[in-house]
């Protein structure tokens, strides 16, 4: 089980709980247990309109010295090593108190927690805690780690529905499902289908959009909510933020409800083959159901590939951005080429723009197109460490993130001068050093 429990087990606790808290972690909340000394911290900072809600115990002064601090200590259950901890959250109310200029200062501190099970996070994992139905061991409340690389963490940003620009939030602890309306019209459709035995033309009718659909749809409804008739970069405000809303958000809700159509419809196919019983069928196409669920667990994550290409072509072309998409060129083919293939060692203005929706380890590889031309490697991955950040550095790779990730407390970015937003990679890299990129109205 390790510091990091499994999805399972996970799931067991949120079931036992009757509210949850998911805070996105800023790197001040784990950056503690890497020091070797605690410093000052030794915990992390619950927000404002969570400690101002019914969602933690009620704090009080205990200390009629200090009047300005308010706390409450009380029992933790940590899941992963199955211990309770004497937890305590502090609540400082005034800076500088006892002094004239004294002002209100909004700090909810909980420490009181295992280090090792917040030592060498990633960037942006999740804090999860559960306020439970009944107490365990004494305890009131549990609390888990999710590392934000793990597959844990993408289940529960999945189940729970988290947006792009998500920080914290409270959640009933029964997961989210599909809207009742869609649900409930979707199961009509498939038991009229069945009823009809017109189950197959209704499986051919559902199949999933292609990818340049998907995005033409998810771009018209970002711009419908903005007002706005392009993409241009140049004249939108936080191009990557917007990149990053229409491909994890917008086009990602678009894509489920197809998906649930699609993949619903297949498996309802199997459980009423040949009007037989449904427990006969679902055993005996097992192998069937298996690849159903592994083709779509492998579509989706070639759509996320696929839709942010779509989306940082669109801002190419709607800014008239001289660029060639998928140049093959040395046995290697990157996502973009500026202004095109042919000027590729011709000039210092050539830039190879290569696309990864995850980093891992599959940027070491544009290291090897250092000779050809500038690099810069677009992503809206939040959870790169300082570590390979640094590394791309000394490989003269730069990075292009969105503009709120790159100031955001839970990503490794900020601070970091190979790292930039989209903004300026369009307004000084391109507008700016490279002018002649930019075609003629």
């Amino acid at each position: 089980m390790g510091f990091h429990p499994e999805w399972n087990e996970i799931s067991a606790w949120i079931s036992r709980s009757r509210r949850l808290f998911i805070k996105k972690l800023a790197r001040n909340d784990a950056a503690w247990a890497d020091s070797a000394s605690n410093g000052h911290q030794n915990g992390f900072f619950i927000p404002r309109p969570i400690a101002e809600s019914d969602f933690f115990p009620q704090l009080k002064n205990s200390n009629p010295d200090k009047p300005h601090i308010f706390d409450v200590e009380y029992p933790t259950f940590w899941p992963a090593s199955g211990e309770v901890r004497n937890s305590t959250i502090k609540y400082f109310s005034l800076r500088n108190p006892g002094k004239a200029n004294a002002k209100p200062r909004y700090e909810w501190q909980h420490t009181g927690i295992p280090k090792e099970q917040f030592k060498a996070l990633s960037p942006a994992s999740l804090l999860l805690v559960g306020k439970l139905e009944e107490d365990v061991s004494g305890a009131g409340y549990w609390f888990v780690v999710v590392d934000s690389v793990s597959q844990e963490a993408e289940i529960v940003e999945t189940a729970f529905q988290l947006d792009a620009d998500f920080h914290y939030g409270l959640f009933d602890p029964a997961l989210p499902a599909a809207q009742t309306s869609v649900t409930d019209q979707l199961i009509g459709d498939l038991v009229q289908a069945i009823k009809d035995g017109t189950l197959e033309r209704f499986i051919k009718t559902q199949a999933m959009p292609p990818p340049a659909t998907l995005a033409s749809q998810a771009q018209a409804k970002w711009l419908s909510e903005n007002g706005g008739r392009d993409m241009n970069p140049f004249s939108i405000r936080n191009p990557g933020d917007a990149v990053m809303r229409i491909s994890r958000d917008i086009e990602y809700a678009i894509y489920k409800q197809a998906e649930l159509r699609f993949r619903a419809a297949q498996v309802a196919r199997i459980l009423v083959s040949s009007g037989g019983d449904p427990i006969v069928n679902l055993v005996r196409g097992f192998a069937e159901l298996d690849a159903i669920f592994l083709s779509a667990a492998q579509t989706r994550k070639s759509r996320a590939g696929l839709s942010f290409e779509h989306h940082v072509e669109r801002l190419f072309r709607d800014g008239r951005v001289h660029h060639e998409a998928q140049a093959v060129f040395g046995g290697r083919r990157p996502d973009f080429v500026l202004p095109d293939v042919s000027e590729l060692n011709a000039n210092g203005d050539a830039v190879i723009v290569s696309l990864k929706t995850t980093l891992r380890e599959r940027w070491k590889q544009l290291a090897l197109e250092k000779p050809f031309g500038a690099i810069f490697l677009a992503t809206v991955d939040d959870r790169i460490s300082s570590e390979a950040i640094d590394e791309m550095g000394r490989n003269a790779i730069s990075l292009v993130v969105p503009e709120s990730l790159k100031k955001a407390n839970e990503s490794a970015y900020d601070g970091n001068s190979n790292v930039i937003t989209f903004t300026e990679f369009f307004e000084i890299e391109v507008r700016s050093k490279r002018p002649s990129l930019i075609l003629p109205l």
